[in-house]
């Protein structure tokens, strides 16, 4: 009796450890995605944590909402953050996915995307 409970504790552990394994050797990405678009995160050469850093000193502020989308300008892709600036007013900040260039900074219309 005392063999079969440590059998199936190890066998248990086992399997926990397995599965954090797997869990770990996923890309973070598809472990939990973070932002809009993360499937497309494997075409980006820039990471988001990047894009987030270029598109702040483009537009200091607070990030609102981020997505990672296929878009006509630069080479396709693009992060696209919405940042609330200094009086409240929100910013559409567009970074180019490959090349990290800012390729919009502007007011957010009246019917946001």
């Amino acid at each position: 009796m005392k063999h079969q409970t440590l059998f199936a504790a190890a066998a248990i552990a086992a399997l926990g450890l397995a599965g954090a394994a797997a869990a770990k050797a996923l890309p973070a990405s598809a472990a939990s995605p973070a932002f809009s678009g993360h499937r497309l995160a494997g075409k980006a050469k820039v990471s988001l944590s990047q894009a987030k850093a270029i598109a702040l000193k483009a537009r200091p502020g607070a990030i609102t909402d981020q997505e990672l989308e296929k878009e006509r300008g630069g080479t396709g892709l693009r992060y696209s953050f919405d940042i609330k600036a200094a009086g409240g007013v929100t910013y559409e900040v567009g970074v180019d996915a490959r090349t990290g260039k800012v390729l919009e900074n502007g007011k957010e219309g009246s019917h946001p995307d």
